[in-house]
């Protein structure tokens, strides 16, 4: 039995193999390859494409030769994201409506309630199955954040030919351990290498697993997910990385919010009239010559883990184009949620590790956060702009139309409509049914007519969030969003996205009818899928730990 925990607190898990019997279903040469990049905890402004000073040359010559999304929306947190990104679905409908389980406790977010399992249910499916029983070729690295507790819950079985990652949500770069020091590893691989780093390691295989799906059958597309851990805490990056950052960040956070915005402005990212949110933290100067220097350490090391992801999508798309193949590739890059606030304004973890290879909770601050969300409100966890906008990147050379790439798109979009889009580009469909199990309809729609060049609004019906008593509901113009303070909810607050995407001006006292409306949508929608109340969930959480307790 020891032995059976040992391998399930999994830290790092490296699995290459073939899978289940290869599908007989032969593909068309015309279909294209698909590439999801998912990044990790990163700002929405952080990009260079996107207003920020963080060198991402790869990523802005991708969305210079193809489309950047201004209102794509996540799901505010790690594994919420990754459920809905990963099966179309809302995160309650997946089984994941609010964590995932973890190493330390392998029932921790099982609630026994089918919507609140902590690991992906068998009432919904995957990108990876739906596009495997297509005929493509379906490859993995990097974070999984999905389930844990047994292999019927790891990617090879929820569609995944090949696998190479972390399964839970977050380890050291360098060591790709849990703060215990347990660690579960593939005898194959060894990771004492001293210039070992997860996020060039998570690139190294992907290519590597691309190149063996071209080898046993180059008509058959591929399929692959690469999960970036960057720039998740902890703060870890090569030290020669780090330098180049280093120093650049002693005008603080105020200034740095005001230059992006600036530049925001004139890429035109945000429109003209929108207002800076207020700054959440101290002022800059309010610091210590001594706290000033760390705080600079930390936002360079942060940034130095986007330059070194950026440096390593630079790598995969030169070998796509030195294998031919990147014409016929259809390349989405997005992140998980708004920038993090854990560790309190200032960051946490001991200021002795910064620049080390040490470090499990080690992070940047909320003051840094906020300068990353710039100009919007709120961070990681909450459903304001600041915790579910994010950077959506698209390059198809296939289909993107020359007149129109490096244009911005401007109608919103949210995680399920990439299964959707897969779905269409595949020129597959969505089962109703998979391995005798019912499946939950997609909530998606293509976005294929946005690369097309036609940019009329898909989501008719409102779209809606839900996390930790944080949610929200958008139709149209208008968003309705309500935040848990303590131990209640707020009043819902009402802003035109149009006018107002930082949500300064509350138009709730002056359109009740328009709160009501959309309000009675988030109530019916909650019902329906079984979405609790917040003091509900924390209940239960409660009545769990005394059941054990007693036990």
């Amino acid at each position: 039995m020891k032995q059976i925990c040992l391998l399930f607190f999994v830290s790092f898990l490296l699995i290459n193999c073939k899978g289940e019997k290869e599908n007989t279903k032969q593909s068309e040469p015309s279909r294209p390859n698909i590439i999801l990049i998912l990044s990790d905890d990163m700002g929405y402004s952080d990009l260079g494409c996107y207003g920020g000073e963080v060198e991402t040359p790869n990523l802005d010559a991708l969305a210079a030769n193809g489309l950047r999304f201004t209102q794509f929306y996540n799901g505010a947190r790690c594994c919420p994201t990754r459920a809905s990104l990963m099966t179309g679905c809302y995160p309650h409908q997946a089984g994941i409506g609010h964590m995932t389980n973890t190493p330390n406790n392998f029932t921790e977010h099982d609630l026994g309630i089918a919507e609140y399992r902590g690991f992906l249910n068998k009432n919904c499916v995957t990108i990876a199955e739906v596009l495997k029983d297509a005929g493509y070729a379906t490859l993995m690295t990097g974070k999984w954040h999905l389930g844990i507790s047994d292999q019927s819950k790891w990617p090879l079985q929820r569609g995944f030919d090949k696998f190479y990652g972390i399964v839970p949500g977050a380890s050291n770069f360098f060591k790709p351990t849990y703060p215990r020091g347990i660690t579960y590893m593939n005898d194959t691989i060894s990771i004492t290498d001293e210039d070992y780093y997860t996020t060039d390691a998570f690139t190294d295989y992907a290519i590597r697993f691309i190149d063996e799906a071209q080898n046993e059958n180059q008509e058959k597309p591929f399929f692959l997910y690469l999960g970036y851990t960057a720039p998740h805490w902890p703060l870890n990056a090569p030290q020669e990385d780090v330098e180049r950052y280093k120093g650049k960040y002693m005008e603080g956070w105020t200034k740095l919010r005001e230059t992006r915005y600036a530049r925001m402005k004139e890429l035109g990212i945000v429109d003209q009239e929108w207002d800076l949110s207020p700054q959440d933290w101290r002022e800059w100067d309010a610091l210590s010559e001594e706290k000033k220097k760390e705080m600079d350490l930390r936002r360079a090391i942060y940034s130095a883990q986007v330059d070194r992801m950026d440096q390593n999508i630079g790598k995969l798309v030169d070998h796509l184009k030195e294998q031919n193949i990147l014409d016929n590739t259809l390349i989405i890059f997005l992140n998980d949620n708004g920038a993090c606030a854990e560790g309190g304004e200032l960051g946490g973890g001991p200021k002795a590790q910064l620049e080390t290879k040490e470090g499990y909770f080690l992070t940047y601050g909320g003051a840094w956060a906020n300068a990353s969300n710039t100009p919007y409100r709120e961070y990681k966890h909450w459903v304001h702009e600041g915790g579910i906008g994010t950077p959506f990147i698209v390059h198809y050379p296939k289909v993107i139309p020359k007149d129109k790439q490096g244009q911005l798109v401007s109608e919103y979009g949210f995680l399920p409509d990439l299964m959707a889009t897969f779905i269409d580009v595949a020129q597959t469909s969505y089962p109703t049914e998979y391995n005798g199990n019912e499946i939950v309809p997609t909530a998606g729609k293509s976005l294929v007519p946005f690369f097309e060049g036609d940019n009329k609004e898909i989501h008719l019906e409102p779209i809606f969030w839900e996390h930790e008593g944080n949610k929200a509901v958008r139709l149209g113009k208008y968003k309705l969003v309500s935040k848990w303070t303590r131990k209640r909810e707020t009043e819902w607050e009402l802003y035109n996205m149009e006018t107002d995407r930082s949500e300064m001006h509350n138009l709730a006292l002056q359109q009740p009818e328009k709160v009501n409306e959309m309000a009675t949508m988030y109530d019916n929608w909650a019902s329906e899928n079984h979405v609790l109340p917040w003091n509900k969930i924390q209940e239960l959480y409660r009545d769990k730990r005394n059941r054990e307790k007693n036990q």
